[in-house]
């Protein structure tokens, strides 16, 4: 009787030292559930690329389209010096078409604030500088929008920023036609335009302006700005080009009759309707 008692008591301590091993608790622990899986972060919308509106100017003009929140674009703006029309054509050959002549030079950084909000540093080789902000108000949609609207304002001086200064407001409306071209109007007012004192002080005028797509990532691109009314030295400046988009990147090889590149510099200076200068716009976003 004594070893049977013995052989449960024994039987039960064996049954405790198993359920209190680690194998047997390893058996009854429940592995935790798998993580959750994270949700798809959505896309800036503004980051897609627009098939028609693929870069931030035509030639020297704004366009409508947005920068993405916090993000970067940068451009180069390269205009050379020397007439086509000037001498003959042994004469441009042997300059290269203009190649081998001087140039003004423009750099610019673009960067996206707030929805819709962008601010612009620009600033050129002959010391000019324009800061500029654009504010999207409408974006053309299919379910009834048929226009794109901005307002932009700038303020420019020579001699970075401690000679002359001019502002410039604008509105600039685009209306994108089937999967063809993007057109644009720009009514703008320039104060300050003029550098001399004497005379009209200010200038109203117009970007007209078309980007038309020729092939899936090939554009052809013209503009014009005619001065309406007030200052209008010269003639007003025309551009017409090709441009090609690769990836984040735009080249554009272009022909214009002046060599502005800003908005004060459109309303302020003009060169003869003879004088027609080759050039080219890099641009690069960063998103």
């Amino acid at each position: 009787m004594k070893v049977r008692i013995k052989a449960v008591w024994s039987g039960w301590v064996m049954v405790f030292a198993l359920a209190g091993s680690p194998i047997s608790a390893l058996a009854q622990t429940t592995p935790p559930p798998p993580p959750a899986p994270a949700a798809p972060q959505e896309s800036d919308p503004d980051s897609r690329v627009d098939a028609l509106q693929p870069d931030f100017n035509i030639a020297a003009l704004p366009t409508t389209l947005r920068m993405p929140v916090h993000k970067t674009a940068f451009r180069v703006t390269h205009r050379f010096t020397r007439s086509l029309g000037r001498g003959d054509f042994s004469d441009l050959l042997s300059d290269f078409f203009g190649f081998d002549s001087g140039a003004r030079i423009g750099l610019e950084l673009r960067y996206g604030l707030l929805p819709g909000t962008q601010v612009i540093f620009h600033r050129m080789s002959d010391r000019t500088i324009q800061i500029a902000g654009q504010q999207n108000l409408w974006q053309q949609k299919p379910d009834g929008r048929p226009l794109g609207i901005d307002v932009i304002a700038t303020l420019e001086g020579k001699n970075n920023l401690r000679g002359q200064k001019s502002s410039t407001i604008g509105l600039l409306v685009s209306r994108k036609v089937a999967r063809l071209a993007a057109v644009y109007a720009e009514p703008m007012f320039v104060v300050n335009s003029n550098p001399d004192p004497a005379g009209d002080n200010n200038t109203a005028m117009i970007g007209l302006g078309t980007r038309i797509r020729i092939r899936p990532a090939t554009y052809l691109i013209g503009e014009v700005t005619p001065r309406l009314s007030g200052y209008k030295p010269g003639v007003a400046q025309g551009s017409f080009g090709i441009e090609m988009r690769a990836g984040g990147h735009t080249f554009q090889i272009n022909v214009s009759n002046g060599l502005s590149t800003t908005l004060g510099q459109l309303a302020s200076s003009g060169i003869s309707s003879d004088s027609w200068m080759i050039g080219f716009n890099i641009s690069r976003k960063f998103f």
